[in-house]
């Protein structure tokens, strides 16, 4: 996939309060939470495992970076989403951890006596709804500097949102169209693959769903010229 690609996929959409029918998580919620995460929290150095948008968009600076693997959990573009990066129309996919096979990504080391910020900082990003607080894990990582206890997101999800097991083709043509206020998921892919290919991680399966995303946007008619315009003036 190639960044006109993701220019194709890409189109202005207004940041809008997308229907949801979870309640929205509140101070106390974050609160409740954070306090939750730094008691189970390991005594060593506090590691958050990035095998998605965390790598390439970490909303703190880490410490140190590694390159670790979770045995028993596979990344998947399963979870449908109707805002961020698309809308009810045509709703996006976002990644997860789900059970099986291997995930190698990166741990990212929060910096000592940055803990509590960091984790608000990310339940805040990751969970905006009371109902997906649960979906967070202490993972054991293998490094080359030997194993670690991480914090993982979105891992193991349930529920209606969640279409697992879905053929490369059938995410392909949805990731294609689907664009919200925050990008598209085309470009979501994309910098994925390249910030692990960054860290010397090649993922077949996300390569192959790249090349079937780009055929999907090649496909398409092109753009109106009041769209180019509006995305390039």
């Amino acid at each position: 996939m190639t960044p006109e690609h993701v220019v194709r996929a890409t189109r202005p959409v207004p940041d809008f309060a997308y229907p949801s029918s979870f309640a929205r998580a509140t101070d106390s919620d974050y609160a409740t939470l954070v306090e939750r995460l730094m008691a189970e929290k390991p005594d060593s150095s506090l590691h958050v495992f990035a095998y998605g948008s965390l790598i390439w968009s970490p909303p703190f600076e880490p410490e140190a970076r590694r390159r670790a693997t979770a045995q028993g959990w596979h990344r998947q573009f399963c979870m449908e989403t109707r805002g961020h990066r698309g809308t009810p129309e045509a709703p996006g996919l976002m990644m997860a951890l789900m059970p099986g096979g291997c995930c190698t990504g990166v741990a990212l080391e929060v910096p000592a006596g940055a803990e509590r910020q960091v984790l608000e900082t990310l339940a805040r990003r990751e969970f905006p709804f009371v109902e997906t607080m649960t979906y967070r894990r202490w993972l054991h990582l293998e490094t080359a500097e030997g194993p670690i206890r991480s914090l993982a997101f979105w891992a193991g999800p349930t529920g209606p949102g969640i279409r697992r097991s879905l053929p490369l083709p059938v995410a392909a043509a949805q990731m294609a169209r689907a664009c919200g206020p925050k990008g598209s998921t085309a470009e979501y892919l994309r910098n994925t693959v390249l910030a692990l290919e960054e860290h010397g991680v090649h993922d077949r399966n996300l390569w192959a769903l790249q090349r079937l995303v780009a055929d999907e946007i090649d496909a398409m008619p092109p753009r109106t010229e009041v769209e180019r315009l509006a995305r390039h003036p």
